[in-house]
């Protein structure tokens, strides 16, 4: 390749990612996090060895990340889980946004002499925690479904919301010049046009469109639409004067009622984490540690008052909603620090000039060592306040999708009468299909049911697979019914598999793979048909009852000498001495009774194979 400028273009994208797959899993090992790992590649990239020198341009690209993430948050916020936790969000989680953002503004203005502008900034940038952070630490300790771990959780997912109006305010705050050559109310007319045009757009076109390419299979063509949607409601904003992580949002939330939820997840989740990781590297490749090292004194006496602050703050509130002392403390011992959205604010509210980047630097130093502490605080609460066993959160969410009975994997004939009998006796069923027509219809019958590939890690991932208690497969070929199959024992491989097989030789081979359940699609249909039909043969429905129940106990039998000596082994087990029927109402013609046990001792191990 010619030029001098791609060479340059490689070699930056190869340290990128080299430092990404060093640092990323090496900090994750050591307990802190991706995030900060991400920095310190950054950090060691940029300002130490100098190999990069202009992190400006990787920091515009990977915005984008920012962008996706808000996308994926507004897909969360289906009105079901808002309602479920409207108090926590709507009322500890503001309470705790507002107050601690004023407080922190308060401190900002008196112990560190900053203009309110920067004051504002400074404050309610360090009042957001790091939602990746700490649900990666409750994650790891199996904590998210605590009492602690739920109201950590409602007080994260408002501040993801707050993100949005705090990125729309930090402009307001730039300093007036003299003539703007602008039309104040012409902008903001705009902009709610905007908003209005992306709204009715998400309610009335996103759902057919994505339908319309879901029923092409084409894989590539979805990713595409994914991605079209996300950076064009981002570039929407953008020209109408708005932020792009703002129209993200909206099209996030237009599509978290859609049955290709799910989909759109896990189309754009490797985009997000690799964008999001590629700007916290950006992040720290930006930080001047010139000025890290003049104001030293400062971090080490500004990341205790700022995690006692809050601490203190979200400890007294938890208590004011009328948590328990050891539920308050362990929820404010998981969110002292500052966020990743804090990071976002500091370098928007530096390049419109709000303050310099020096203060930027030093304000993402802050919020750094803050959340490398954490864990300590975290393990500090575990130590201090033990939970009841009676703290346990219930597993019935409300529909809030943080717990499902049963993931079903495949909603043909066989899923739809398994999903009744399974919603008749109060389960849980979260269902996904790759037929968007299949989707379609049942979404219309209630069925809670998402359009996706069973055979992909990320959309059972984005589906609940690890909440679940049970997955069924119910898909209706054989090939991706053993995809799914391996993909679940490979990855999770403390499931509880229950499986319909093709035949006799798949339920063979599911039980040499440990499935916990496994049943051939036309087994008990077809001895409920015969026993049917030999009632209507004049036979009694107790001896025709007793017949079944003996072809049940033999199948069984001969499947476990078939297990180790073969298919075709057991043959003498398919047939017993026939039972002579009664005689029915009117005379059969002779000859249509046939000895089957005569008839099939001829049969070749391959119709033996057979149902």
């Amino acid at each position: 390749m010619a030029g001098g400028a791609t060479p340059a273009l490689f070699s930056e994208a190869i340290l990128l990612l080299g430092g990404a797959v060093v640092a990323a899993p090496l900090f994750k090992r050591l307990g802190l996090g991706t995030v900060l790992g991400y920095l310190a590649a950054g950090v060691v990239i940029g300002p130490i060895l100098r190999l990069i020198t202009d992190p400006e341009a990787i920091l515009k690209v990977s915005e984008l990340g920012v962008v996706f993430l808000l996308f994926v948050i507004g897909l969360e916020l289906k009105p079901a889980r808002l309602w479920s936790l409207k108090r926590d969000i709507f009322g500890l989680g503001l309470l705790q946004v507002g107050i601690s953002g004023i407080a922190l503004c308060v401190l900002a203005m008196v112990l560190a002499a900053q203009e309110f502008a920067s004051a504002a900034v400074i404050g309610f940038g360090l009042a957001l925690s790091s939602t990746a952070f700490a649900l990666q630490i409750l994650e790891e300790r199996g904590e998210m479904n605590r009492r602690h771990g739920q109201k950590a959780f409602a007080i994260l997912l408002f501040q993801d919301l707050a993100i949005v109006p705090l990125l729309a305010f930090v402009p307001l705050l730039v300093p007036a010049t003299a003539d703007t050559g602008g039309n104040g109310l012409a902008e903001f007319a705009i902009a709610l046009a905007a908003i209005g045009f992306l709204v009715l757009v998400g309610r009335f076109l996103l759902t057919p469109l994505f339908r319309i390419v879901g029923n092409s299979g084409a894989r590539e063509a979805m990713i595409a639409t994914a991605l079209l949607v996300v950076l064009g409601a981002a570039y929407l904003m953008q020209l109408a004067g708005l932020s792009m992580a703002m129209g993200a949002f909206i099209a996030g939330v237009m599509l978290a009622e859609s049955s290709y939820r799910h989909e759109l997840e896990a189309d754009i989740e490797p985009f997000r984490g690799l964008l999001l990781g590629l700007f916290f590297i950006a992040i720290g490749m930006s930080l001047d540690l010139a000025v890290l090292l003049d104001h030293w004194t400062i971090i080490l006496v500004a990341v205790p008052i700022l995690m006692i602050v809050k601490t203190a703050i979200i400890y007294s509130l938890c208590l004011i909603f009328k948590n328990k002392h050891d539920v308050s403390l362990r929820t404010a011992l998981v969110l002292p620090q500052g966020g990743e959205f804090g990071f976002v604010l500091f370098t928007a509210a530096a390049a419109l000039g709000i303050f310099d980047i020096q203060t930027a630097s030093l304000l993402i130093a802050i919020v750094t060592l803050s959340m490398a502490l954490t864990p300590l605080t975290v393990a500090i609460g575990g130590i201090l306040e033990r939970e009841s066993s009676d703290d346990e959160m219930d597993e019935d969410f409300k529909g809030a999708e943080d717990h499902t009975d049963v993931l079903m994997v495949g909603f043909s004939r066989f899923g739809q009468i398994a999903a009744q009998i399974l919603l008749a006796g109060g389960s849980n069923v979260t269902i996904i299909d790759q037929s968007a027509a299949r989707v379609e219809a049942a979404g219309k019958f209630g069925f809670r049911i998402y359009f996706g590939d069973g055979t992909r890690k990320d959309v059972l991932e984005a589906a609940g697979v690890r909440r679940a208690r049970i997955i069924a497969v119910c898909t209706h070929k054989k090939e991706i019914t053993d995809k799914v199959v391996d993909l679940i024992q490979t990855q999770y491989p403390d499931a509880h598999l229950y499986v319909r097989a093709y035949d006799r030789a798949h339920t063979l081979e599911l039980r040499a793979k440990g499935v916990d359940y496994e049943l051939r699609e036309t087994f008990e249909s077809g001895l409920v048909f015969g026993g049917k039909t030999l009632e209507a043969l004049g036979t009694s429905d107790a001896i025709a009852n007793d017949i079944m129940e003996d072809v049940r106990k033999r199948d069984t039998e001969r499947l476990r000498v078939q297990a180790t000596d073969g298919i075709s082994a057991g043959n003498h087990m398919v047939h017993t001495k026939p039972v002579t029927p009664e005689p029915l109402s009117k005379p059969r013609k002779e000859g249509k009774i046939v000895n089957l046990e005569v008839e099939n001792q001829n049969s070749s191990s391959a119709n033996d194979a057979a149902e």
